[in-house]
């Protein structure tokens, strides 16, 4: 009976493997340049203007605001209005 129940139980451990092995979130995981282009878009179409967004190493970021991080969080989107 024992070995039965381990089977069924079989598929949900499967899928919590997979959601801990998937847990890095996708978009540290973006080129900076991509992630950089949606961040600028959603600014764009919530009415933003003058603005700048640029790309700095993590080590590099001090007082700014981040809003984003991308290259497996080697590297920060940062925003600053113009």
């Amino acid at each position: 009976m024992l070995a039965v129940m381990n089977l069924r139980s079989l598929p949900v451990l499967a899928a919590l493997t997979l959601g801990a092995l998937s847990s890095t979130p996708a978009w540290a995981l973006k080129p900076c340049e991509e992630l950089k282009s949606e961040i600028e878009a959603g600014l764009n179409a919530k009415g933003v203007k003058k603005f700048v967004l640029e790309i700095l190493a993590t080590e590099q970021v001090k007082n700014e605001k981040v809003v984003g991080s991308c290259e497996g969080g080697k590297k920060k989107i940062i925003y600053r209005r113009e």
